[in-house]
């Protein structure tokens, strides 16, 4: 700790910028600040950019599905076919080679080349037959980490927050202070590195680390008029309490602790609120697939990046099963709003088939 705190005062005199940078560290990712390999989450958040700036961010307008539904529009004009609602009850697999897949309805359909976006957990020991694979190949799968500290909370606001030493724009219009990603709970490493050790216990962090994000303010179509969204991702919590289950009683008790320390920075923000979905690790698991609530299909620690994404036992993207392939954030380079695991693996995909 000595050594990191020591690094980042030596490049940087504002502690709250050294903790901001701090929590760019963090996200999503079961250390602290100071644990070895966080300078490396760090880098993975600022390597990409948008348009011409480099380690920049941006909104999507529509929300990020409009990502989701930019890609379908994309393969659907190649001629592709996508099916929704159509859950994977089985990779089908016949003397070492995939042969498609068979849906939860009973359906079948037949390939010779499977991807799976899903998470070496579900992909080998949810909807394949764990059994044909090679022993050392499964040791490996069920040991990958997927640890998760975060709570996702979406929350309707019926205005903008006013924000202590910031005002509103004319009207109570959005000003600059709500553009970007606003940092909360975090003004030094070591209030970082206290939330983190919180959770070491078993429990969410008293002061938990909040980044909030308005993206209503450059995006009209996510709300009404006069009306707005924010989206909270929040560290640290345990996927399990110490004392007890994410019930709907103990997650309504955390996101009032979060209003209220979001109310010390923005008076009357808790009397704003509207609405509020809120998302514990599990949630994140039941609804989207990701294995222990990780955001990136897997710890972004050292031992698990690289030829060591999800493992080294066979080469990038694929597996022991000839003709199934892994797509998702669990391989090279890893999770964010990148396309590069599944662009990666599409081009193996094309070399194999032309052997």
């Amino acid at each position: 700790k000595q050594w990191y705190q020591r690094r980042v005062r030596g490049w940087f005199e504002s502690e709250p910028l050294r903790a901001t940078l701090a929590t760019d560290s963090v996200i999503g990712s079961w250390h602290g600040p100071s644990t070895p390999g966080s300078s490396y989450v760090l880098l993975h958040h600022i390597m990409g950019g948008v348009g011409d700036r480099e380690g920049a961010w941006a909104y999507v307008e529509g929300g990020m599905g409009a990502v989701s539904n930019s890609i379908a529009s994309a393969a659907m004009a190649a001629g592709a076919t996508i099916k929704t609602d159509a859950g994977v009850e089985m990779i089908n697999v016949n003397d070492n080679k995939v042969c498609g897949v068979t849906l939860h309805d009973g359906t079948v359909l037949e390939s010779n080349v499977v991807l799976s976006n899903a998470t070496p957990k579900v992909t080998f020991l949810d909807i394949l037959d764990s059994g044909i694979l090679p022993a050392d190949y499964l040791s490996h799968i069920k040991t990958i980490d997927y640890t998760s500290p975060v709570f996702k909370l979406n929350v309707a606001m019926d205005r903008i927050p006013t924000f202590r030493g910031h005002k509103n724009g004319p009207g109570d219009t959005p000003g600059p202070q709500h553009q970007g990603t606003i940092h909360l709970n975090s003004e030094s490493i070591d209030m970082v590195d206290r939330a983190f050790a919180d959770a070491c216990q078993g429990l969410p962090s008293e002061r938990p680390i909040i980044e909030m994000t308005i993206p209503s303010n450059v995006d009209p179509t996510l709300a009404p008029p006069g009306h707005h969204v924010s989206s909270f991702f929040i560290q640290y919590v345990p996927y399990k309490p110490a004392n007890g289950e994410w019930t709907e009683e103990r997650k309504d008790a955390f996101v009032k602790t979060v209003f209220s320390q979001v109310d010390e920075y923005a008076p009357g923000f808790s009397d704003s609120v509207v609405g509020y979905d809120a998302l514990a690790p599990p949630d994140l698991e039941r609804i989207f697939g990701l294995t222990g609530g990780n955001i990136y299909q897997g710890s972004m620690g050292l031992d698990q990046l690289f030829t060591q994404r999800p493992t080294y036992l066979t080469p990038a993207y694929t597996t022991p099963i000839s003709g199934l392939y892994l797509c998702g954030a669990s391989t090279h380079p890893g999770g964010g709003v990148l396309g590069a695991p599944g662009r990666n693996c599409s081009k193996v995909v094309l070399q194999n088939k032309h052997k």
